[in-house]
């Protein structure tokens, strides 16, 4: 194929050849959607942040998984080429602005216990908007750029993603022509974005176990780290994999690798925060009050 105006539809990898196979993936693959579609939390929302997270966890699995589920159904591959060209763009858009949200969550749990007598007055209403609304536009032309780059490039290695959505790295693959350097680089820059976010993150947590730490109720230190740990944990674990999907030298040897890394970073992290961050921060400031007062 001489350039991606050739097809008008990509092949999606399937998971398993054998149809037993394929319907374990769609069972799991529809318990993981509906528990995060039908959490009552989701609806019911403690904060101005678990509202957006909520949304964002939402649409990124609606966004992959339900078209994986609709092709078992429908005993297909395929996805138009506009099909695929927007669904990178939403998966990169929501991803983005979901991370970024982690990072400003990870600030509020920071100030809810390290500074919970000026909780409040930090965490206003005007300050939560206005973070929000920036975690949601520079990810919004993030994504643009992103998909913009990726499918202006011309693609002759055929139309099989070897992924069960179309993500960036596997779409780079059928590309002919060196522009793909590119976006890489686009991937780097945004890699390297990600790993300052990580970073301001993981200082967090660190002044956030240190003021844990001096919490003399053996209970409320229980508590506070019972809720802090899975946070980090699905932060590092989402960083981590994302890293090993988008920077890794391109191997045509390793697709289940590839399937079981973007299943990790794209269908884990938005199935389970609803789970963690639904905890809330009243008790735990209530804890850190008794102790600064």
């Amino acid at each position: 194929m001489s350039n991606s105006s050739s097809f008008n539809e990509f092949l999606l990898v399937v998971f398993a050849d054998m149809w037993e196979l394929q319907l374990l993936h769609f069972s799991l693959f529809l318990g993981i959607y509906l528990a995060a579609l039908l959490d009552h939390r989701l609806h019911t929302p403690m904060h101005f942040f678990l509202l957006n997270l909520s949304l964002l966890d939402l649409g990124t699995i609606s966004t992959t998984v339900s078209k994986s589920m609709a092709n078992f159904l429908w005993d297909t591959r395929a996805i138009s080429y506009f099909g695929c060209a927007a669904q990178v763009f939403h998966f990169t858009f929501l991803m983005s602005t979901e991370y970024s949200l982690l990072t400003v969550m990870a600030y509020d749990r920071f100030t809810a216990i390290c500074k919970p007598l000026h909780y409040g007055t930090i965490m206003g209403s005007r300050a939560c908007v206005k973070m929000a609304a920036a975690a949601w536009g520079s990810s919004f032309f993030s994504a643009l750029l992103h998909a913009a780059n990726t499918f202006s490039l011309p693609l002759c290695q055929g139309n099989v993603v070897e992924q069960f959505f179309c993500e960036i790295p596997q779409i780079l693959k059928l590309s002919c022509s060196d522009s793909y350097l590119r976006e890489v680089g686009v991937i780097v820059f945004s890699i390297c974005l990600a790993l300052g976010c990580f970073v301001f993150i993981v200082l967090s947590y660190m002044q956030i176990f240190t003021a844990v730490l001096r919490i003399p109720s053996e209970e409320g230190r229980h508590k506070a780290f019972s809720m802090c740990l899975p946070h980090l944990a699905v932060v590092s674990l989402f960083v981590v994999t994302v890293m090993f999907a988008y920077l890794k030298p391109p191997s045509p040897s390793s697709p289940a690798l590839d399937l079981v890394v973007a299943v990790l970073y794209a269908v884990v992290p938005p199935a389970v925060n609803p789970l963690i961050y639904s905890m809330r921060n009243k008790e735990l400031k209530d804890t850190c009050k008794k102790k600064y007062l």
